[in-house]
């Protein structure tokens, strides 16, 4: 899979980072990215790549996400993100090892943000995303979202104060925050119910993706002792009809996670958790199927 690192200046990379943050959806920003780098190949002369990639992945992604919208409008349950997972390391390739570059990219790609992201409409969305992760001045955004400069700092306004309730600030001590997550696991594991509910934001929720192909919570949990309960209950669930499942830590869009697979190496299950102030205040599992083949290929080695 491509980088999403917004330094690396590879036409397929810059080209996967806009679309993914666009769509939510690997499958979908692979397929824009290549599209992109195709119609780069057949252009003649392009004085500055960088750019005609980063214009045409936008304008591929806001029709994508057009028609992606009326997809998304009868999904069963809660809609999540395709989760982006990276070893905890973060030291390859793929994801900076500087822990200031890490927070930064993690900010960007967070489940949270993402799910946000959903309150806009897609011109919306690519004016917010190309002024506030990819750093391009107003009148670039213009050409780019085809608005005049003005409307383009209007889109961009409108934008951010829509997105601003949904994108929590996290923690930035990445020890802390995993042995929290640690802890959080055992508890999990061990039933332990109030050892848990210690560890849970009073206000904490959990979404389920099972997209009506799997079995998830078709609405969101809310409350420390619910979901609690709700962890521990499905955990013993799963324990009792498959034993078989083996899980690993990841980093999944920049936070601490969970990939759950069985022993034939498909993906059961991805958790991902978004910890502020030493507490855990989001737990997003991500079970549909069509939601998790990529990671067959980019979590074996």
């Amino acid at each position: 899979m491509p980088t999403t690192d917004k330094n690396s200046y590879d036409p397929r990379n810059i080209a996967f980072a806009i679309a993914y943050r666009m769509l939510g959806s690997v499958a979908d920003a692979e397929d824009v990215a290549q599209e992109a780098v195709v119609r780069l190949a057949q252009e003649d002369g392009v004085a500055n790549p960088e750019a005609w990639v980063t214009t045409v992945a936008t304008r591929l992604s806001i029709d994508q996400l057009r028609s992606a919208r009326v997809r998304r409008e009868a999904y069963v349950g809660p809609w999540l993100p395709e989760p982006l997972v990276a070893d905890p390391r973060w030291d390859s390739a793929h994801h900076p090892a500087d822990p200031a570059d890490r927070a930064e990219l993690a900010d960007t790609l967070s489940q949270a943000l993402l799910v946000a992201l959903e309150r806009l409409t897609p011109v919306e969305r690519a004016a917010f995303l190309l002024r506030e992760v990819f750093d391009y001045d107003y009148g670039r955004i213009a050409e780019i979202v085809d608005r005049s400069e003005d409307n383009a700092r209007q889109l961009v306004t409108r934008a951010k104060k829509h997105v601003a309730a949904g994108r929590p600030r996290f923690d930035a001590d990445e020890q802390a925050r995993d042995r929290l997550f640690g802890r959080f696991l055992e508890a999990v594991d061990g039933g332990d119910l109030d050892g848990l509910e210690e560890l849970l934001a009073e206000d904490v929720v959990l979404w389920g993706d099972g997209g009506g192909v799997v079995k998830a919570a078709l609405i969101p949990v809310h409350g420390a002792a619910d979901v609690a309960r709700f962890l521990v209950h499905t955990d013993r669930y799963r324990r009792k009809h498959d034993d078989t499942i083996v899980a690993e830590s990841v980093v999944v869009n920049g936070q601490p996670g969970s990939l759950f697979r069985h022993t034939d190496g498909t993906v059961f299950a991805v958790m991902a958790v978004d910890i502020v102030d030493g507490r855990i205040v989001a737990i997003r599992t991500m079970r549909n199927p069509e939601k998790l083949g990529h990671l067959v290929r980019t979590t074996d080695h």
